[in-house]
């Protein structure tokens, strides 16, 4: 359980970051290479390297090396943790809606 629990620290904090953010939807349509991810961010090398290495301590991305590039991909497991723990949040805020729906319903 701590493992899990520092597992979903790790992905929420990683993605509490708009940069991060913007690289994984990035990542999510298409292999990037690193040299790639910063100039559509208009940021150093070594800044982008920083990001992805939080987002890799997170298990969202992978890279691996092709040539000279690095190319980073989405490991899609680290969202599929923490949709499950939101999941349990979703329904609570489901079933007091569909409560409040019905109270409405009743004052009409």
């Amino acid at each position: 359980m701590v493992e899990y629990s520092l597992n979903l620290d790790s992905v929420f904090g990683s993605l509490a970051d708009p940069t991060r953010r913007d690289i994984l939807r990035q990542v999510t349509q298409r292999e990037l290479s690193v040299g790639n991810i910063a100039k559509q961010h208009n940021l150093t090398y070594a800044a982008i390297s920083k990001h992805l290495k939080v987002m890799e301590r997170a298990n969202l991305i992978s890279k691996r090396r092709r040539g000279k590039e690095q190319m980073v991909s989405i490991v899609p497991r680290a969202l599929a943790d923490a949709d499950d723990y939101l999941r349990q949040y979703r329904q609570l805020w489901e079933k007091r809606l569909d409560s409040l729906e019905d109270l409405l319903k009743k004052g009409d």
